[in-house]
């Protein structure tokens, strides 16, 4: 029986090659002369729904043709596992050029005559960073114009199936497919390929590659620009190369313009955090603090008041020996200097890529392009749920609107829903803070019980253990509250019924942007900012909830905590990021394709291999810039506390380039096409983020780190001359009498009969008249720290403003290239106009007058001198 389905398989197989001799890996029709520009799919289930499906599908692709489409199905018995259909969708030249004019697509009417810029001294140093010029730039630079359907013979046009590029071709098509009526359904009209694919009509809608990514394809038609997009730029073995961003372009190109830039200026940042970093690593061993605190004749000798009620000990200072000397790798003047360097190097880098862009909006025909028609138009799915209709005051055409009652009502919901899940993240912090107060006391008697810490008693200390574990747990949890709250974020804003699609898009990031700022940073800004500010003293302590002892900071400051914070959830952030997005598609794909590799390549077909990879939603970007903007709050708000985030990102983002890169070329199916001329919305956060992080840092010099009480101690309190430092840790650490602890606080053992302990505060002695209440030095200390963060502020913003001031945000060659391009065409436009009235006049039209031909040429000699 085994030999036998064998047998049919082959004899199946062979009719198959039989009937169709040429390979099937084509982007063409049957004909090889119409080029495939769409491709739906639907398998043939004959469940309780199949007559309704059958009616849809026979109706939208009916409406299609009447859209002027040619379509072409391909039968399930010729696919694969003989199950499913494949309709494959042409745009003939008449339909193109009619939804170009519609679209307002920029086409070329002359080469560009503008001589190129001077070559740059550093090219030939840059010369191995380059890709070859035909795939930088595969095309001659042009001037454009929107496409009119009337005027054709104004525009180069050489050969009309190659004039429209294919992703115009299918971004027209997707316009069509978008907008095409299938029927009435609960007395209301039905319309849209996203539905048809909702309600399982239809499995899926794709655009496709022009060819296999690992070889070029066998039809010299084809550009097989796929092939070279995989070899120049999806290979790891390339990261030091640059980006063949012409060959992209649309939204895609922009992100990584975007992401390419940014990971550029972030080499300047790295280079200059390490010097940091090694400032701090050089100069560690002279650091005077953590002498004091090593030495045994002083930190040895000094008993800290312990660190919990009742089951914590004494301790002595020297205990923090080592976590001490490592957070002087952050905790230096040359902290100070990189965070006032982060928040010029943010101005710089925002106000250079708006350079940069608009030179890609010159070079991609975006100038005077209102972010795409297709976003600027209605959503099909805010037409079909708005059964009410307006005058549009600008059109004078009615139009569907959500009455405003119901848009309340809706925002209400959407309002309390993120409310809802941002107290979630705060209550989820909290816990994580319970956790830590919870736990210090257990890690504190394991690691004084438990023989085999020993070796390691030094570096890793109960704070230490604490710290660590809280950081991963919250990673934990930021995970998975991530999860949930992506799909609720999606679903909240479909039920607002956004009116296009930009403000669906702005709407969805604000939301996610919250929600992921309160989840990503909120650990970050508890460690920074509270966590040891609010402790009290020993015999006075402030507790949460009346029952956990608030946490105090390390002897040396609490820096080092937030730098092993930061660190844990930024790495771990990136390492799982790059595993979701490389590992996950490349099993789903391995799996949905392993009964094909063995296949031959005539009957594995372009549409078959397209439609067996994973799908790059409308949202893809979303999340790709949502991931790099959390990644750039890290690398700027807390900044003060971490040196190295800048070269982290730097790896990281090296990587990611080329994991997405990878992953679009071979592992995702073709993207519909979308022009933008910009980043969006995500240009407002980045600028807001860069504002916030020159205060966060300045805050995190100020109270975080210990340098402003080290500068007020050397310049006002220090006793010594030849080392002025000296002392310091001795006079950052107030005395406690151990008998003036409460009943039910003090420590259950004292087997060394101490009399006082320290903590870390600047209060008056026991036997002072005013005992236990601040000094003069505390208040000096707060004073200078709110001098430091104003004067600070001031200055950053200062040069801020002026940097933002001195760079243009368009480069003067751009100008120049505008400008001549608008007046060419105007030029153009007008001679035409000119030609067509002679005709007319020559023909004895009564309607040409004389003087109509006069306002022309007037017009004419007006725009020259324009």
């Amino acid at each position: 029986q085994q030999s036998g389905r064998k047998f049919n398989l082959f004899l199946k197989r062979r009719l198959r090659i039989d009937k169709r001799h040429q390979s099937k890996d084509s982007i063409f029709f049957r004909d090889g002369v119409r080029r495939i520009d769409f491709v739906l799919s639907y398998v043939d289930d004959l469940n309780k729904e199949w007559e309704k499906k059958l009616e849809r599908r026979k109706e939208f692709e009916s409406n299609l043709q009447k859209a002027g489409l040619e379509l072409e199905t391909e039968d399930k018995k010729e696919s694969e596992d003989g199950k499913i259909f494949f309709v494959k969708i042409h745009a003939p030249w008449e339909v193109l050029i009619t939804y170009a004019e519609v679209l307002n697509i920029k086409v070329p009417i002359k080469e560009n005559d503008i001589p190129p810029m001077v070559e740059n001294p550093l090219d030939c140093v840059l010369y191995p960073l380059r890709l070859p010029e035909k795939v930088m730039h595969p095309e001659p630079d042009y001037f454009t114009a929107p496409f009119s359907k009337d005027k054709q013979e104004l525009f180069l046009i050489n050969d009309e199936s190659t004039f429209f590029s294919p992703s115009m071709r299918n971004r027209i098509v997707n316009y069509i497919l978008t907008r095409c009526p299938y029927g009435t359904e609960e007395g209301k009209k039905k319309f849209g390929i996203k539905r048809l694919l909702n309600n399982g009509t239809y499995t899926a809608a794709y655009p496709l590659h022009d060819c296999q990514y690992w070889k070029k394809a066998s039809d010299p038609n084809c550009d097989s620009e796929r092939h070279t997009l995989y070899v120049e730029w999806a290979r790891f073995l390339r990261f030091y190369k640059e980006q063949p961003l012409d060959l992209i372009r649309e939204k895609i190109g922009i992100y990584f313009a975007w992401l390419g830039f940014y990971t550029e200026m972030l080499f300047l940042a790295a280079v200059v955090g390490l010097i940091c970093f090694l400032y701090g690593l050089f100069t560690m061993d002279e650091n005077m603090s953590s002498k004091e605190i090593c030495d045994p004749a002083i930190g040895g000798a000094i008993i800290m008041c312990p660190l919990c009620d009742k089951d914590c000990e004494y301790w002595r200072l020297n205990t923090t020996c080592e976590p001490s000397r490592y957070s002087h790798l952050f905790d230096n003047v040359a902290t100070l200097f990189f965070a006032i360097f982060m928040g010029i190097w943010v101005t710089l880098f925002l106000e250079f890529w708006k350079r940069r862009q608009a030179r890609l909006k010159y070079e991609w025909d975006l100038v005077d392009f209102e972010e795409e028609q297709q976003q600027l138009q209605l959503r099909p799915e805010y037409e079909a749920k708005c059964t009410q209709k307006k005058k549009n005051p600008i059109t004078q055409e009615m139009e569907p609107y959500l009455p405003l009652t119901s848009q309340a009502v809706r925002f209400c919901i959407s309002g309390a829903t993120v409310l809802f899940w941002v107290s979630l993240i705060i209550a989820s912090m909290i816990a994580v803070i319970v956790y830590r107060l919870a736990v210090y006391a257990a890690f504190a008697s394991l690691m004084e019980n438990t023989q085999t810490l020993e070796p390691i008693s030094g570096l890793l200390t109960p704070q230490l253990a604490t710290s660590v574990t809280a950081s991963c747990l919250n990673f934990v949890i930021i995970m998975i509250l991530n999860f949930f709250y992506e799909r609720i974020a999606i679903w909240i804003t479909d039920m607002e019924i956004p009116r296009t699609h930009m403000e669906y898009e702005n709407r969805l990031t604000m939301k996610m942007f919250l929600f992921q700022f309160v989840n990503y940073y909120s650990s970050c800004f508890y460690v920074a900012f509270f966590k040891g500010k609010f402790v009290g003293y020993p015999g006075d302590y402030t507790y949460m909830f009346n029952r956990w002892r608030n946490e105090e900071c390390d002897p040396a400051g609490c820096l080092i905590e937030l730098t092993t914070q930061l660190t844990i959830v930024m790495a771990g952030k990136q390492i799982w990021g790059n595993i979701q997005e490389a590992i996950v598609p490349w099993i789903c794909n391995w799996w949905g394709r392993r009964k094909a590799r063995n296949n031959p390549e005539n009957l594995y077909s372009r549409w078959e291999q397209d439609h067996d990879l994973q799908t790059f939603g409308p949202l893809g970007l979303f999340y790709e810039y949502l991931e790099m903007v959390i990644q750039f709050g890290f690398i700027t708000l807390f900044v003060a506390s971490f040196p190295l985030a800048p070269l982290l990102a730097l790896m990281n983002n090296i990587l990611e380039i080329r994991v997405d890169s990878w992953k679009l070329t071979t592992q995702y199916r073709r993207p519909v096409a979308a022009k933008a001329h910009s980043i969006g919305v995500w240009q407002e956060i980045l600028n807001a983020m860069a504002i916030l992080s020159v205060v966060t840092n300045a805050f995190i010099v100020a109270f975080t780190s210990d340098m402003i009480p080290r500068l007020v101690y050397y310049y006002a309190y220090s006793e010594n001359d030849d080392s002025p430092m000296s002392g310091y840790i001795n006079n950052s650490l107030s005395v406690f009498q151990i008998s003036d602890f409460p009943p039910g606080k003090k420590p259950k053992e004292n087997p060394e009969d101490f009399v006082v302990c320290r903590y870390r505060d600047y209060r008056y002695p026991p036997d002072h008249e005013r005992e236990y209440t601040h000094t003069m030095q505390f208040w000096h200390i707060l004073a200078a720290k709110l001098a430091f963060i104003i004067i600070m502020e001031h200055v950053v913003f200062i040069v801020k403003f002026f940097v933002a001031w001195m760079i243009p945000d368009v480069p003067a060659d751009v100008k120049a290239k505008v400008k001549r391009e608008k007046y060419l065409t105007q030029k153009i436009l007008h001679e035409y106009e000119l030609e067509k009235l002679k005709e007319r006049l020559c023909q004895g039209d009564k309607q040409a007058t004389e003087k109509e031909f006069i306002a022309t040429e007037g017009r004419m000699e007006l725009s020259r001198a324009m």
